[in-house]
């Protein structure tokens, strides 16, 4: 029988030690977490312009991969078939469509409502002056998104339905263009498309979103991904509500840093924008998805949707999150987003440090 001397041993748990460690090191670097987001997901292009969330990531062993969509539906549809783990935030009418498809997805947070954050936009001369006198035009909207429940919302308070008017379904890229070019009536849309047509192409506001939609904007992942990853989700979260809290407080600095991922939208303009969304993160409860239940119910008498749906059903891993989420806002405690500087990004060569030293 072999018998291993006191140095052998010791020399071989070393070695086992350390291809513990490597393989350990390994694993946890193919750990990749892909993030699909939007040119108006504020927050989250926010974290990936700072890297903030990748350093703080890192340190679980998460590489991110980032994802860009034209809009909402694409984006939940890209979450529904793997293609992407996390959702960054989409108008409350995305869900109900990836719902209604049979998606198996699960919210982990929402930014409170943001009614003014959209708007049906006619031209500066248009003779349209009520939505009544919507009836018989064709109207630019994206499907599913927030803009297409104002829409039908308007319709309704002007005793209209969508039998009354022509549709355009266009992404906000193309919606633009049809509205620049006359193609279309009028265009309803979100910011900071709104404000961009309100300074660059003169464009008039016909109705808003304040009594008609409340606008609120849900971040959600892959249940298979929150059931395995709530951690991640938790940290998330933190990042998200310290980042709303920073636009809020610095409109400047923010909209010195997002014109740029807007197309180079000049400041004042982003900040008109920006001034228009709460970037209040909050959890999820079953009680802030009572309006998602109307906008599911408006969607299916409408034809919309294939069946109806139950908005409010949260599931047992949806509770779990809001409970984590919710009990490390309270327990944060720190000062939001003072931020600190670096030598990048804004005009004299600093930018501010997005989720700071507490994130």
């Amino acid at each position: 029988m072999f018998h291993f001397t006191f140095g052998r041993r010791k020399a071989l748990l070393a070695l086992l030690f350390m291809l513990g460690i490597g393989t350990l090191a390994a694993a946890r670097a193919e750990t990749t977490l892909r993030i699909g987001y939007q040119k108006s997901s504020t927050l989250m292009s926010l974290l990936k312009l700072q890297g903030t969330l990748e350093q703080r990531l890192a340190q679980q062993g998460v590489k991110i991969s980032w994802y860009e969509f034209s809009s909402g539906l694409p984006l939940l549809e890209a979450l529904n078939i793997g293609h992407v783990d996390i959702s960054a935030d989409v108008a409350d009418t995305v869900p109900v469509f990836a719902q209604a498809a049979g998606a198996d997805l699960t919210y982990f947070a929402r930014e409170e409502p943001s009614p003014d954050a959209q708007a049906i936009l006619v031209p500066q001369d248009s003779p349209l002056k009520t939505l009544a006198d919507l009836k018989g035009k064709r109207i630019a909207v994206t499907k599913a998104a927030g803009s297409h429940y104002l829409l039908i919302a308007a319709l309704e308070k002007a005793h209209l339905t969508f039998n009354d008017i022509t549709p355009a379904y266009l992404t906000p890229a193309d919606g633009l263009a049809a509205f620049q070019t006359g193609k279309v009536d009028a265009w309803v849309t979100w910011e900071p498309f709104v404000s961009s047509a309100e300074r660059r192409q003169n464009a008039r506001v016909l109705a808003g979103g304040q009594g008609l939609a409340s606008y609120q904007r849900y971040y959600l992942s892959s249940s298979a991904f929150a059931k395995q990853h709530p951690e991640v989700l938790a940290l998330i979260y933190r990042q998200l509500t310290q980042a709303g809290t920073w636009v809020t407080a610095h409109p400047a600095e923010a909209a010195q840093l997002l014109g740029p991922l807007w197309g180079n939208l000049d400041p004042a303009t982003v900040e008109q924008a920006n001034a228009h969304r709460s970037y209040r993160v909050v959890p999820v409860t079953r009680e802030s998805l009572l309006e998602q239940q109307r906008i599911a119910d408006v969607f299916t008498q409408a034809g919309l949707l294939p069946k109806r749906i139950d908005a409010q059903a949260p599931t047992s891993q949806r509770r779990r999150l809001a409970s984590r989420c919710g009990k490390q806002a309270k327990a944060s405690g720190k000062p939001p987003w003072a931020p600190t500087r670096s030598r990048r990004g804004m005009p004299d060569g600093s930018r501010p440090a997005i989720g700071g030293a507490g994130g």
